[in-house]
């Protein structure tokens, strides 16, 4: 049982069922948003875009172009509100690694063969 407890209070099990249950609850926020997009396509076109009736040769590609273009636009909401302002915020925030002054590992042993060499 001990190591059943350790492993349910492991770090990145706990992290990871809390990133599932934000990831479910961030789905109706995009949802909504895609819906929200689609509504002003519809406005602007007249109708809104349904390709369920697509076929090709006789076979139905309707369904998965509606999934493709779903797709496309959570990939648009989910970059352009989470991981280009999330990038801004940590390109802003990061400390700016200074040059260091250090000897480099030749210039250390140059100087030590200098000091050994006076004696």
């Amino acid at each position: 049982m001990k190591g059943f407890k350790d492993f349910i209070m492991r770090g990145n099990l706990i992290e990871l069922a809390v990133a599932f249950i934000m990831g479910a609850v961030f789905n109706t926020v995009v949802k909504t948003f895609t819906d929200v997009i689609m509504g002003f396509i519809s406005k602007i076109i007249g109708t809104g875009p349904n390709f369920d009736s697509v076929t090709i040769v006789g076979v139905a590609v309707g369904p998965f172009l509606s999934a493709a273009v779903n797709f496309l636009l959570v990939a648009l909401v989910v970059y352009f509100l989470i991981v280009k302002p999330v990038n801004i915020w940590r390109d802003r925030t990061a400390k700016k690694e200074e040059e260091t002054t250090d000897p480099t590992e030749l210039e250390v042993l140059t100087e030590i063969r200098d000091l050994l060499k006076k004696d």
